[in-house]
C-alpha cells in the first residue's frame, strides 16, 4: 500500500506542468505573498534584503518567485520531482540564472543540516562572492504555503524548523483553516487520499509553536479565498469561503 508521501508525490508531479494554470492556485500564492508582506516584519522596515529565506514545499515557485527579489537569498525544498523541475525551470529562463538568488532541491527536510539544502544554500552564498562561511547554514525566515495539511508530525516538522533558524529568525507559514465540517470541501475527494488534515486548527498551531519554543507567537486570519468546489457528485459546484491562517513565531 502507498505511504501518504508517496500518494502526494505521484499526485504533485503529475500536476506540475499545469500548476500555474490553475487560477486558484495562483490566486492563493499571491495572497499569501501580500499577507507575509503585511506581516512580517522586515518586508515594512526595509531590511527584507538582509534575508535568507527557506521554504518549506516550494512546489513549482509561485511564491518564491515573488518573495525572492525582495530578500537576499531563497532556498526552497519540495519532495516532488515534477515540483522541484518546474521550478529550476523558471530559474534557468531568467535573464541571468547563474547569478539568480533562488534554488529548489528535492528533499524531504528532516533535519536542519540536510545536506541538499545545505548545498543549495552554500551555493547561492558563493554566487554572492561570499567564501569561508562557517556551515551550517540556517536562516533568518521560514516559509510555506499549502503544505502543513500535509504534514504528519505537525510538532515534529516545526521542531525542524526552529533548528534551521538563526537566533531572531522567524517562521511565516500559511494554510487553510480547519473551521469545521466544510474544511474538506477544499479538495475534490478523488485529491482527499494523502491529505493529513482538511485545514490547520487556530489553538492547535499557536500551542504547537509555542510548545515548540518559539516566542511572539501569532495565529491570524490572512485573507479568505473563494472557491468553487463540489459539494455533491453529479450536482453543479459551488463557490465557498475558505479562510487562511497565517502561522507566525520568532526564535530567541
Amino acid at each position: 500500500m502507498a505511504s501518504a508521501q508517496e500518494i502526494n508525490n505521484e499526485r504533485f508531479n503529475a500536476e506540475a506542468a499545469s500548476w500555474d494554470t490553475n487560477l486558484t492556485t495562483v490566486e492563493s500564492s499571491n495572497k499569501a505573498f501580500e499577507a507575509i508582506k503585511r506581516l512580517v516584519p522586515a518586508f515594512s522596515n526595509g531590511t527584507s534584503k538582509n534575508l535568507d529565506v527557506l521554504e518549506l514545499g516550494c512546489g513549482t515557485g509561485l511564491l518564491s518567485i515573488q518573495i525572492a527579489p525582495l530578500v537576499r537569498s531563497l532556498v526552497g525544498v519540495d519532495t516532488s520531482d515534477g515540483m522541484v523541475n518546474a521550478f529550476n525551470s523558471k530559474i534557468a529562463n531568467l535573464p541571468n540564472p547563474s547569478s539568480a538568488n533562488l534554488a529548489a532541491v528535492n528533499t524531504l527536510l528532516e533535519n536542519a543540516d540536510d545536506v541538499h539544502v545545505q548545498g543549495a544554500a552554500a551555493a547561492l552564498a558563493s554566487r554572492r562572492g561570499e567564501s569561508g562561511h562557517n556551515q551550517p547554514y540556517r536562516f533568518d525566515l521560514i516559509l510555506s504555503h499549502l503544505t502543513l495539511h500535509h504534514i504528519p508530525d505537525m510538532p515534529g516538522i516545526l521542531r525542524v524548523l526552529y533548528q534551521c533558524l538563526r537566533p531572531g529568525g522567524m517562521i511565516a507559514l500559511t494554510d487553510f483553516e480547519d473551521f469545521g465540517e466544510g474544511a474538506v470541501l477544499f479538495h475534490p475527494e478523488d485529491k482527499r487520499p494523502g491529505v493529513e488534515r482538511h485545514g490547520i486548527k487556530r489553538s492547535e498551531m499557536q500551542e504547537i509553536i509555542d510548545g515548540v519554543g518559539f516566542n511572539t507567537v501569532r495565529v491570524e486570519t490572512a485573507f479568505v479565498l473563494k472557491k468553487k468546489v463540489e459539494v455533491e457528485k453529479g450536482k453543479p459546484e459551488e463557490e465557498r469561503e475558505f479562510p487562511f491562517l497565517l502561522c507566525l513565531g520568532e526564535r530567541d
